[in-house]
């Protein structure tokens, strides 16, 4: 008796399936991990050419550079930057006050990790 067996048995599919859903569950942690891990180093790249800008600024003779002196394309950065985590419209950045001020993440009080390193002495 020859058996003519064509394609695949209910179990082997079903084994497969449960194989790919193990996958994706080890898989999408670790990338939502990895998202938010890089939204938060590109948020403090954003504060760190902020914080040179206004260095820039503070060289050239303004006290304290309104974001006005900042931005533009004849200015020290060419593009307002927006922190990535806030979607696609972006939130600002909060400019410092004072002289001795840093810029600060708008949403460092959800995100306390979107913050500056302290300077090293």
């Amino acid at each position: 008796m020859k058996s003519n067996r064509k394609g695949f048995t209910l179990v082997e599919i079903m084994i497969v399936v449960a194989i790919i859903g193990i996958l994706a569950a080890i898989a999408i942690p670790n990338f939502l991990k990895s998202r938010k891990e890089s939204q938060k180093n590109a948020c403090i790249a954003n504060l760190k050419q902020i914080e040179g800008a206004i260095e820039q600024a503070k060289l050239a003779g303004k006290a304290t550079p309104a974001s006005t002196d900042l931005y533009g394309a004849d200015k020290y950065i060419k593009t307002e930057p927006k922190c990535p985590y806030s979607g696609s419209a972006g939130a600002s950045y909060v400019l410092p006050a004072t002289d001795a001020g840093l810029p600060t993440c708008p949403n460092v009080g959800t995100l306390p990790e979107h913050i500056l390193p302290a300077p090293t002495a």
